[in-house]
């Protein structure tokens, strides 16, 4: 994916506020949603929060781990892992920048604490949304996204750029990234040894 690209700008500006740039965490390309295998597709292709979809394509709650924050401002950004509630395994990899002005305090400062997923604190807190997903890219992860996902080889794996509309403002920006299947994982791995 260029930079230049829409979607190659926006994914470089969400990982550039964590000192990365794309290819740090891996090989990324923009795909036609038609062109995604299942179950990534009904994973990443809907209009709803990430935390619903993923808890229930796993039959678990998830947790979330914070990686990274940056504050400026009304402007919050972190870096986080979702987590299964069950067993602990990674997920999901996600950056999310939120405007701290078009929410309540209530949700700011359930966001600050980083003790729950921001899907679970809009929901919860009964707050005026759409979801805008709006690009979705195929993933190779290397660097720490491969660390991340716990991978011993790199697995193709997919992921989408969205927006979080509140009371119809663009307040929040997402890259949302789930960790490849278990079968994936072991055809990959089973892959590498043949070689």
């Amino acid at each position: 994916m260029t930079r230049s690209s829409p979607a190659g700008d926006r994914l470089a500006a969400l990982t550039l506020i964590f000192g990365q740039h794309p290819s740090d965490l891996g090989r990324w390309l923009t795909v036609d949603p038609e062109a995604m295998p299942r179950p990534y597709r009904s994973l990443l292709v809907h209009n709803e929060h990430m935390t619903v979809t993923v808890e229930a394509h796993h039959a678990s709650r998830v947790n979330v781990r914070v990686l990274e924050v940056r504050r400026e401002d009304d402007w919050y950004a972190r870096k986080i892992l979702l987590t299964s509630a069950d067993t602990d395994r990674v997920v999901q990899f996600g950056i999310m920048r939120i405007d701290f002005r078009h929410c309540t305090r209530a949700v700011e400062e359930a966001v600050v604490a980083a003790k729950t997923p921001l899907g679970r604190i809009l929901i919860e807190h009964d707050v005026l949304r759409r979801i805008s997903a709006e690009s979705f890219l195929r993933v190779v992860p290397a660097g720490e996204l491969l660390t991340d996902f716990e991978l011993a080889v790199p697995v193709t794996t997919y992921g989408r750029l969205a927006t979080i509309f509140c009371a119809d403002e663009p307040a929040v920006e997402l890259l949302e990234v789930v960790a490849p299947e278990p079968e994936d994982v072991e055809k990959a791995e089973a892959a590498s040894v043949k070689d």
